[in-house]
C-alpha cells in the first residue's frame, strides 16, 4: 500500500481549514499534517472535537503572507516535503480596504505558490469563491464570464492569475459556493442571527430583492471530502481532464445541486424560527438599489440593540462569532449562481448533502447552542 500523503493546510483553523483537518484526522488519511494559522487555537472558537486534529504538535502559528515565515511553515524534521499544500487561509470579512485584501488574500496566495513551486510539491489547492463569475441566474460553469462582484471575489480572481503564471506549480483551482454547516459563523449564520431577533420582536422577515435570487451553498462536509477528493486525483495524474477543451489549470466548482434561492431560505427559516418571511416588493428594492448605505445602517441599527438584549438575557456573557450585522457587499442584488457538474464528471464526487433543509440549518442552530453561543 502506497504511504499516506503528508499535508500542509495554510490558514488551517479557518472555517474551512479546521474541518478539513478534523476530516483527514478521523479518517487517518494523512501520514503527516501541520496546520499552519496566524491566529492561536484558544482564540479561534474551536468546538472540542477539533482539539486533537488541530491544536498540539500539529499546530503551528505564523503568517504565511510573510515572506520570513515560509522556510519555517515548510521545512518537516525529516528533510522531505509535504505531498499536498492547501491554502485555506485569506482574508474572509466583507467590506475591508483593498489593502488589507492585496496582502492578505492575494499576496499570501503568491508567496505560498512560488514556494511549492520552488519546492516541487505535488499538488497545491488555491480556495477561490464563485463571486469571480458574471452574475447570472443561469448557473456558471468553470469557464464561464468572469467579473467579480466583492472585493474578496476580485483579489481570489487575481490569486488565480498570479499563481496561473508560476513555472512548475502543481495548482487546482477550487471555486466554492456559500459554506454552511455547525459552527459557521458568516452568510447562513447572518442570517439566522436575523431570523432570531425578529422573532424575539414578533415581526415579519422581509428580504431585499426577489425570492428568484440565487444564493447558491455548500455543505462543509461536502467541502472537505471535495478538497481530498481533488487533491487525490490531480496526483493520481489527473485522469479524464482535457487541457485543450477545460484549460491548463484544473478548476472545478465545489456547489450543491440544490440551487438555493433566497426564496428557499427564506422558507426554511420561516420553519425553523416559526415567523413570518417575505420579500419587500419592486419599490423599496429600487430604493435600496440606489440607498444601499443607508438601508444596510438602518437594518443594523435595527437589530443590533435587540440582539444584544437577547445574548444578555440569555447570560450569555463572552458571545461567539456570531452577529446579526449586516455586511454591504452581501446584500447586492447579485446572483451567486454555479455548476457544480464537473466535479462530478471528471473526479468521480458524489455529494452527500446535496440540497440545504430545514434539517441542515437546525444542525448549525444545535452546534450554536452547545457552543453556549445562541440565545
Amino acid at each position: 500500500m502506497a504511504e499516506k500523503p503528508s499535508v500542509l493546510i495554510i490558514g488551517g483553523l479557518g472555517y474551512i481549514g479546521r474541518f478539513l483537518a478534523l476530516y483527514i484526522h478521523q479518517n487517518g488519511l494523512a501520514s503527516d499534517v501541520r496546520i499552519v494559522d496566524k491566529v492561536l487555537p484558544q482564540l479561534a472558537w474551536l468546538a472540542p472535537e477539533f482539539d486533537e486534529a488541530c491544536a498540539g504538535s500539529k499546530f503551528m502559528q505564523a503568517d504565511a503572507s510573510r515572506e520570513q515565515a515560509l522556510a519555517r511553515i515548510f521545512d518537516r524534521p525529516d528533510d522531505k516535503q509535504w505531498d499536498y499544500v492547501l491554502n485555506c487561509g485569506g482574508e474572509t470579512r466583507y467590506s475591508q480596504e483593498d489593502e488589507v485584501y492585496k496582502l492578505r488574500s492575494l499576496g499570501l496566495s503568491v508567496a505560498l505558490g512560488k514556494e511549492a513551486a520552488k519546492r516541487g510539491i505535488k499538488c497545491f489547492v488555491e480556495l477561490s469563491t464563485g463571486m469571480v463569475y458574471k452574475p447570472d441566474s443561469s448557473p456558471s460553469k468553470e469557464q464561464d464570464k468572469l467579473k467579480p462582484w466583492s472585493k474578496i471575489g476580485l483579489f481570489k480572481l487575481q490569486a488565480e492569475e498570479e499563481l496561473a503564471k508560476i513555472e512548475g506549480l502543481n495548482l487546482v483551482i477550487v471555486r466554492l459556493a456559500h459554506v454552511y454547516g455547525p459552527y459557521a459563523s458568516q452568510w447562513v449564520a447572518t442570517a439566522l442571527c436575523l431570523a432570531r431577533v425578529y422573532k424575539a420582536l414578533g415581526s415579519e422577515m422581509k428580504w431585499l430583492w426577489t425570492k428568484d435570487l440565487r444564493t447558491n451553498t455548500v455543505h462543509i462536509h461536502d467541502v472537505t471530502r471535495a478538497l481530498w477528493e481533488i487533491a487525490g486525483w490531480y496526483t493520481a495524474g489527473k485522469v479524464n481532464w482535457d487541457e485543450e477543451t477545460m484549460g491548463k489549470v484544473p478548476t472545478f466548482n465545489v456547489v450543491d445541486k440544490g440551487t438555493t434561492t433566497q426564496g428557499a431560505m427564506a422558507e426554511i427559516i420561516g420553519q425553523v424560527f416559526g415567523i413570518e418571511t417575505g420579500f419587500q416588493g419592486q419599490l423599496i428594492s429600487t430604493f435600496a438599489k440606489l440607498n444601499l448605505d443607508s438601508v444596510v445602517d438602518d437594518v443594523n441599527d435595527e437589530v443590533l440593540g435587540p440582539w444584544a438584549d437577547l445574548l444578555e438575557d440569555a447570560g450569555i456573557t463572552r458571545p461567539g462569532p456570531l452577529t446579526p450585522f449586516m455586511e454591504k457587499e452581501l446584500l447586492k442584488d447579485t446572483d451567486l449562481s454555479m455548476d457544480g457538474s464537473r466535479l462530478e464528471q471528471v473526479v468521480g464526487f458524489t455529494y452527500e448533502k446535496p440540497v440545504i433543509s430545514k434539517e441542515l440549518v437546525e444542525d448549525v442552530i444545535e452546534s450554536y447552542k452547545r457552543m453556549k453561543w445562541w440565545p
